[in-house]
């Protein structure tokens, strides 16, 4: 028996996933976006009093490392290391992209004989998204990195794959990734009942974090907007 928090942030919806071992016991997602901060520890001592349980029955906290939103990640692995600090728990990192590739498998269903290649897309900016792409057992062929989405994304799979591409940064790329080998995954989310196999095989192998240093990964360096002051011509 492992009870782990799973805390996802990485993208709008705020999920938060409670299991023991891999099974799980209960789950809290937004359906208001980016409402992470208000949300996040509300779900959590929910979950945790439904269930009977208290924070030190807790066993270990995962958190989705990203890459993702920014302030997203920053909520997620704060509340994450602050719990972890707070109750003396170990720590474990679950790569965001590699846990919605998991959730697109168990949604996706192809019907053809080309083997199927997995392209979960968190939105960054303009036609830029965070990617990457697994095969069917969930290992990458190629590795996560920020891309800016034209014809010839992932041109050196798309005639021997079918590639199914999901996420808050697919739609935008609808129309351009227009190759009848691509196919897009309506109605995905980022979850953190994606992440629930992966924690629990990394809670068993004692993968843990080094709570004090432990950062997420950004993949990008967060650039802010410019600030608006009224008045100012």
């Amino acid at each position: 028996m492992s009870i782990i928090l799973n805390i996802e942030t990485a993208t709008p919806v705020c999920s938060i996933v409670l299991t023991d071992n891999d099974q799980m016991l209960s789950l809290r997602e937004t359906s208001e976006k980016n409402s992470h901060s208000q949300v996040v520890t509300v779900f959590i001592d929910e979950m945790l009093k439904d269930c009977g349980l208290s924070p030190n029955d807790l066993d270990a906290v995962a958190v989705s490392k990203g890459p993702g939103s920014y302030t997203g990640l920053r909520i997620g692995v704060s509340t994450a290391k602050g719990i972890c600090y707070a109750l003396g728990k170990p720590l474990i990192s679950v790569g965001t992209l590699k846990a919605m590739a998991l959730g697109m498998s168990l949604k996706f269903r192809n019907p053809e004989t080309l083997p199927v290649l997995f392209a979960p897309m968190i939105d960054a900016r303009r036609m830029e998204v965070y990617t990457a792409l697994y095969d069917q057992n969930l290992i990458a062929v190629k590795d996560v990195y920020a891309a800016i989405v034209d014809k010839d994304t992932f041109s050196d799979f798309i005639e021997n794959h079918i590639i199914c591409f999901a996420g808050d940064g697919a739609a935008k790329c609808r129309e351009t990734l227009n190759h009848p080998n691509f196919r897009l995954l309506d109605d995905f989310t980022a979850s953190a009942a994606y992440m629930k196999d992966f924690s629990a095989e990394k809670f068993k192998a004692g993968q843990f974090e080094d709570t004090a240093y432990f950062e997420p990964f950004y993949l990008k360096d967060f650039v802010a907007g410019a600030p608006s002051v009224k008045g100012l011509k």
